[in-house]
């Protein structure tokens, strides 16, 4: 579906207008992004203008809205499907930024630079995983890159297994324990952090689904009687962690749009 969607942008100033500005919306949330994350690991790193640049992001929505607006009211044949899917793109892609803003006020509320005590590794692989998500977003949408989509959706599982038993370890006082203000400042970031990678995979879903699917895992296919992807078979399956995972993707598909 993606790949029609795409013909049409380039083949319409208004749907090629908004796609640019769509992708220019993904480019600069990432870049709030990694100064949010520095700005939370090294005090007196900080990016004063983070309210000015979410606001843009905010301007650049509410221009995709009125280029898809605008299509379907003038064409005589709007593609009603294109400007859904478009519009949904960029409610996540602003969502993201909403959750940069937190990352940020939790740098501020800070006496001292970040700090995650036992889950100080953890919190550095989950940054890498989810920069590595930024970087592969706007090359999955613009080349309708399918492989890179699914990439996209498999490190969001592993970002979401990771934060639950960061967080379970958390619950638990196994942590950061007697630390009640670091390990609430580790939840609320684990959580961002979370939030961050789901909107992403929101995004490159697109590729994947058609509309109503925007948001939620792709639906496999079984037309050659093979278990499909994801399933477990009498003979083996996937690994432990990927069966234990799956009731984590059934929520995550509730709260997608959070």
């Amino acid at each position: 579906m993606w790949k029609r969607l795409l013909t049409a942008f380039k083949t319409s100033g208004l749907h090629q207008e908004a796609f640019e500005e769509a992708l220019l919306m993904l480019k600069a949330s990432h870049a709030m992004h990694r100064d949010a994350v520095a700005a939370l690991h090294q005090k007196g790193i900080m990016v004063a203008d983070i309210y000015e640049r979410d606001q843009q992001l905010n301007k650049y929505e509410r221009s995709v809205r009125r280029k898809i607006l605008t299509h379907f009211t003038v064409s005589p044949n709007p593609d009603i499907n294109m400007g859904l899917v478009i519009t949904a793109i960029v409610i996540d892609i602003e969502r993201i930024g909403d959750y940069t803003k937190n990352i940020v006020e939790l740098a501020v509320a800070l006496p001292e630079a970040f700090d995650g005590g036992e889950l100080h590794e953890e919190f550095l692989a989950l940054e890498e995983v989810v920069d590595g998500m930024f970087e592969d977003i706007v090359p999955a949408l613009q080349g309708s890159d399918v492989d890179l989509a699914r990439k996209i959706l498999k490190n969001h599982k592993n970002v979401s297994g990771r934060v639950e038993r960061a967080l379970q370890l958390l619950r638990n006082d196994q942590v950061l324990t007697g630390q009640s203000g670091r390990a609430v400042t580790a939840a609320l970031y684990l959580r961002y952090l979370k939030r961050v990678s789901a909107h992403l995979k929101n995004t490159a879903t697109s590729v994947l689904n058609p509309f109503h699917r925007i948001g939620f895992k792709e639906k496999k296919k079984d037309r050659d009687g093979a278990p499909p992807a994801g399933e477990i078979s009498e003979a083996g399956g996937l690994e432990q962690e990927d069966q234990v995972l799956e009731d984590i993707d059934l929520l995550e598909d509730d709260e997608s749009r959070d």
